[in-house]
């Protein structure tokens, strides 16, 4: 009787040790927020389109800080064009014609240029804490790594591009390993799957990762992070619209 108190004791201990430290779901988002989260970058990147046999890739370079973000496509096709984005504005530059267009209502909705991300995605550089609320839902193993399953609605109030999203976050880095993306009718609109991660600057950050869009057919897009400087000094008057022509 003894024996089995005392196992019925350390059983007991071991469960109210493990809900004591035992994060809670606004502290792993906030975790993340913390690795993933840029309040200023450049970046060189590269994505790679694909739809069915056909493969497009478009290279670009990004600066960044807080609620603005410059664009610049830098492959032949592209070269030149450009898109700003404002806080809640975004435009785009054509070289070509010289023409500068202002994306907004329906168009948000459409793949930036042919790929699985949507206008709208560029938009949402807020914190995952301020545009939704999150609960633990489970925890599943992602490509070898154990991960916390979270699901988020959207806050009341907050403009999102997807009105819930599930979640699977790294247990050891805290960064996310997979995302599904859903329409407020619980329609699945697209997964993104990180493959491969990276440390640099002291967070661990998606470094290569693919979109696709479930509502088209055999398409992805894969965007690869060339580099990335976390905190550049960005001189006066790059967001600006005359600075965008």
């Amino acid at each position: 009787m003894r024996k089995k108190l005392l196992f019925l004791l350390i059983i007991l201990n071991l469960v109210l040790s493990a809900m004591a430290y035992a994060f809670t779901a606004e502290e792993i988002i906030r975790k993340r927020d913390d690795n993933e989260y840029i309040e200023t970058a450049r970046a060189e990147m590269e994505m790679i389109i694909k739809s069915g046999r056909r493969e497009m890739v478009k290279s670009m370079l990004i600066l960044s800080a807080k609620d603005n973000s410059l664009v610049e496509f830098t492959n032949p096709r592209d070269r030149g064009t450009r898109f700003l984005k404002r806080g809640e504005e975004l435009w785009m530059f054509f070289p070509d014609a010289e023409d500068l267009v202002r994306i907004s209502g329906h168009m948000l909705n459409q793949g930036m240029m042919g790929s699985d991300f949507s206008y709208q995605d560029l938009l949402e550089s807020d914190k995952l804490t301020d545009l939704y609320h999150f609960e633990i839902i489970g925890e599943e193993e992602v490509g070898g790594r154990p991960a916390y399953v979270l699901e988020g609605i959207a806050r009341e109030g907050k403009e999102v591009a997807y009105y819930r999203r599930k979640t699977w976050i790294d247990k050891e880095r805290f960064v996310g390993l997979k995302e599904e993306l859903y329409a407020r009718s619980g329609r699945l609109l697209k997964v993104l799957t990180v493959l491969e991660l990276e440390e640099i600057e002291g967070r661990w950050y998606p470094v290569r990762s693919v979109m696709e869009d479930k509502l088209r057919r055999d398409t992805s897009t894969e965007v690869v992070l060339k580099s990335i400087v976390f905190n550049p000094d960005i001189p006066e008057g790059v967001f600006t619209l005359e600075n965008l022509r």
